[in-house]
């Protein structure tokens, strides 16, 4: 198992689905993690709880990452709980809201969209960094969307991932010379909530039986991506966009 010991790592969107798998699994390789959450308290509560109940640190904070002033809540409680160090940061953080194709999406939904997948990385990596050391990493999440151009009502949504995508790269560029690696892992059909909101399930079936592994992915396999990234065991993987689709998509 790739190996976190002793550092700290905030996972933003961290309470449910991939976020929740992310955080039990950073936890599991030793590290001690601030779980972001925006709205269920229950369910960061939950996730929190099984990271101690196997002998794990975390804690979880309630903070919107779209407002600057939160994102810098967030950062505030994590330096005072574990030091002025943060090695880890994954932004989970993100949804599609609603589908809508052009002729209904208006400006304040567009916005929202931007807001929650492309500018809460942004206010989340620039609240974090300088408290990074060398060897640290930030791992963010875009989606297959940004490379396919997304499913049926996904326009925003996708377009916000692509973003993404190029901010990784930017990003790699800019920190790379500190020692701080941006990466991100682009996820295909996974099973979460997400889809069960958002997609029908004739789609779903349909996509996993396109898919060469003829079927969905689970939360914890994006998740073990996600602890390679953050690990030392990546350590030469900078400015990367890692697919995980089970072959459905090849960048």
């Amino acid at each position: 198992m790739s190996s976190l010991q002793g550092k700290v790592a905030i996972v933003t969107g961290g309470a449910r689905d991939i976020g929740r798998q992310v955080s039990l699994k950073l936890a599991a390789a030793g590290a001690k993690v601030c779980i972001n959450y925006n709205s269920n308290k229950q369910l960061a509560d939950e996730t929190v709880q099984q990271i101690r109940q196997t002998g794990g640190t975390a804690f979880a904070v309630k903070a919107d990452m779209t407002q600057s002033a939160e994102v810098k809540k967030l950062v505030d409680a994590c330096i005072s709980e574990y030091g002025n160090t943060i090695h880890v940061l994954v932004n989970v953080a993100g949804g599609l809201l609603a589908r809508k194709v052009l002729a209904d999406l208006d400006e304040e939904f567009w916005d929202a969209v931007m807001d929650v997948n492309l500018k809460s990385v942004y206010l989340a990596t620039r609240a974090v960094v300088p408290y990074m050391i060398a060897g640290a990493a930030i791992v963010n999440f875009a989606s297959q969307a940004a490379r396919d151009g997304g499913g049926g009502g996904a326009l925003a949504y996708a377009t916000a991932k692509g973003g993404v995508l190029t901010l990784t790269r930017g990003l790699a560029k800019e920190l790379g010379p500190k020692g701080i690696r941006v990466n991100c892992v682009s996820p295909g059909m996974i099973s979460t909530a997400f889809h069960d909101t958002f997609t029908k399930p004739e789609i779903r079936t349909n996509v996993a039986n396109a898919t060469p592994l003829r079927r969905e992915g689970q939360a914890a396999e994006v998740a073990d991506l996600v602890l390679y990234l953050s690990s030392d065991a990546a350590s030469f993987i900078n400015g990367e966009s890692v697919e995980i689709n089970g072959g459905s998509y090849f960048a």
